[in-house]
Parts: C-alpha cells; structure tokens; sequence
C-alpha cells in the first residue's frame, strides 16, 4: 500500500471531487484546450489532466467527444454574438449583420475555424442563426423552396470565406507575409505579352485577406436574392 506521504497518495488526494463537474466546468476546461492544442488536442485524457479528474468521469456529462466538440462549437458561437442576433426589420441589413457576427466569430476564433466551418452542431445557436436566415430570405420575397436553397448557400459561403480568412491568421508570419507580398511584387513582375490582364490591373490587385472582399461578396449575394425576389415576383404576376 501507498505511504501517506507517496506520489500515488499526494495525487489520490488532489483528485477533484467527482461531483464537482459539470457541463459548464467542462465546457470551458475545452475551450481552453482547444485554443491551446486544437481540437485534434482535445481528448478526454487532456481533460482529465486540465481538470484534474479522472478522464472516465467526463462521461457521465458527454456522451463521446464528438458530442463534445458539438457543444463547444455552439458555445462558442454563443458567446461570441449569442445576443446580438436581433432582427432589424431590414432583411438586407438582418443578411449583413449575422454576416459580419459569424465572420467576426471566425476570426475570433481562427485556430478552430476551419473545423467549426464543417460541423452542423443541431443545437440552440445554430437553430437561431437558421430561423435568423429563413426570416430575413422570406421577407425579402423569396418563396419557399427559393429561401431554403439560399439560406444554406448564404451560409456556406459567410463560413467558407470567414474560414478561409482565419486559416490565412494562424499560418507561420513569415509564410503569410511572404503571400501577401507575392501579389504586391511577384504579379507585377510578370510580362505583359503572356498576362495583359494581370499587367494592366497589377497595381489593383488586392490579398486574400483585404478585409473588403467579405464585404463586397456579402453584397453581391444580397443584390443576387433581391434580384431572384423580384424575378420570382414578375413571373407570377405575369401567370
């Protein structure tokens, strides 16, 4: 048996009590985790050892990681623009503002981004955010089948592009800097004759990551629905 004063003893009694867990307390124990290592860092066993507690307890809250993870992901959106979806009365500026939250979300949390982009996590946030969507696309004159198409394509695009933009943060600085400088340098350096386009616009040419291209596409998808909306409209004035 284990002296009192032996390494196996002093670790037996640090243990945190088993029923001092919760979701909540292991929520952020993996949040802390993930932004440190990851999500492929975030592993019952690292949680165990965060929260000093044995990892088999954590399973009395998750059911397996992945019902973890799906948690984390809607937690986060949460707490980043949880109570700030509110509708304006204005479907384009409703489309523009969850645009800019989950885009700004994204860039908050740019090491998890591109995992978070895939994941459907069927949970409160998430919910919000498609009611928040279907509400603006019907009032801007879509019909059923329109709005439902569009709803995810808006999506797919706000967090693709928003992804892409946090994965351009989390590279190594001096990879990012040198592909920001190519379009800068390397493109104006190209021969006229076999890139005329390229030559004549070089000085114009802008980064993937210019802040003003989520913007611009933001509004090319809007002037895409309102013009979809009208179209559908005439048509059925026309019957």
């Amino acid at each position: 048996m284990a002296s009192a004063g032996s390494p196996k003893s002093a670790a037996a009694k640090k243990r945190r009590p088993r029923d001092s867990l919760s979701r909540a307390v292991i929520i952020a124990a993996a949040e802390k985790i993930a932004e440190r290592d990851g999500l492929e860092g975030l592993t019952f066993g690292a949680l165990g050892k965060e929260l000093n507690a044995h990892s088999t307890s954590i399973y009395r809250h998750f059911r397996d990681k992945d019902d973890l993870v799906l948690e984390l992901i809607d937690g986060l959106r949460a707490k980043s623009y949880g109570g700030d979806l509110v509708s304006t009365g204005d479907w384009r500026e409703d489309l523009r503002l969850i645009a800019r939250l989950i885009h700004e979300h994204y860039l908050r949390y740019a090491g998890l981004a591109m995992q978070m982009a895939a994941r459907t996590t069927r949970r409160p946030t998430e919910f919000h955010n498609v009611e928040f969507a279907l509400d603006a696309l019907r009032r801007a004159g879509l019909d059923d089948d329109e709005a439902v198409v569009t709803t995810r394509v808006f999506g797919n695009f706000v967090r693709a592009a928003s992804a892409l933009e946090a994965s351009l943060q989390v590279l190594p600085e001096q990879t990012r800097m040198m592909d920001e400088l190519a379009w800068t340098v390397e493109y104006r350096r190209l021969p006229a004759e076999e890139y005329p386009n390229i030559a004549r616009l070089a000085d114009k040419l802008l980064p993937l990551g210019d802040p003003r291209l989520f913007t611009h596409a933001v509004e090319m998808l809007l002037d895409a629905i309102a013009a979809r909306a009208e179209a559908k409209q005439s048509d059925q004035s026309d019957d």
